[in-house]
């Protein structure tokens, strides 16, 4: 089963900018779209963008152009570039991979079929 590991979180000021990525082991099907989610502490999870096994990207609305997604398939990592920070950023990021999953549900958390760790981003005032 595939693995998926997240990294990159950390603590950074408004306004700024940082790169979360997640590795996954494998991909045991061709045909997948891999998410980031997150969740504020006290709030229950959302999520932030999705990208396809295509190359296919969609971004929640609270994130709109600040965010963008994208994959490396030599590394199997996707990205989750994170600029212009605000405080309602802050949660813990978590990845997830979905395999034949519709890429026009891609909200819905039981489309997802592995969850990597989260890592952590804090972004101050």
């Amino acid at each position: 089963q595939v693995r998926l590991v997240a990294s990159g979180g950390g603590s950074v000021d408004t306004g700024g900018s940082l790169r979360l990525s997640c590795e996954a082991s494998s991909y045991s099907d061709s045909n997948y779209i891999v998410a980031w989610f997150r969740q504020a502490a006290g709030m229950g999870r959302e999520p932030v963008a999705v990208i396809s096994s295509d190359g296919r990207t969609k971004y929640a609305d609270s994130v709109g152009s600040r965010f963008t997604c994208s994959e490396d398939k030599v590394k199997n990592t996707v990205y989750l570039n994170m600029d212009r920070v605000t405080p309602e950023d802050t949660a813990m990021y978590y990845c997830a991979v979905g395999y034949g999953a519709a890429f026009t549900k891609w909200t819905e958390e039981g489309r997802y079929n592995v969850w990597g760790r989260g890592t952590q981003v804090t972004v101050y005032p």
